[in-house]
């Protein structure tokens, strides 16, 4: 390996770039964010000239290619979630990915009452 390249890849820990380097400062994709466990899907749309973004860019659009609830997604191609959260406004902003299923609203709803005595009488039964 040359030297220029060894200070670019640590043996255990794999390629040494800052989340904020793939991501170009930002924390957050600009407009609304992405739930952990929101689905996402490439629309299907050719990329063309639209996709002019990082390789990671790449990589998560081809995770897209079936739908993927977020986390999932950050798992698979191994990046941390702020990072594809912020990729993936990027492409959302192209039109390349949409959210497909936002479970906000199912997360929202209490079970219940009855159900959440039967789960707090077995947690105390142990």
């Amino acid at each position: 390996m040359a030297p220029s390249a060894e200070r670019w890849l640590d043996r255990d820990a794999g390629p040494v770039v800052r989340p904020y380097a793939m991501t170009r400062g930002r924390t957050r994709p600009d407009g609304a964010g992405f739930e952990l466990i929101a689905v996402v899907a490439a629309t299907g749309v050719p990329p063309g000239d639209r996709l002019r973004y990082s390789p990671d860019h790449a990589r998560v659009l081809r995770g897209c290619a079936q739908p993927v609830p977020v986390v999932d997604l950050a798992a698979d191609l191994g990046l941390p979630i702020g990072v594809v959260r912020v990729l993936l406004g990027d492409l959302r902003d192209e039109g390349l990915i949409a959210v497909i299923a936002d479970q906000r609203s199912a997360a929202g709803r209490r079970p219940p009452n009855g159900v959440l005595r039967e789960v707090l009488n077995g947690l105390r039964a142990l």
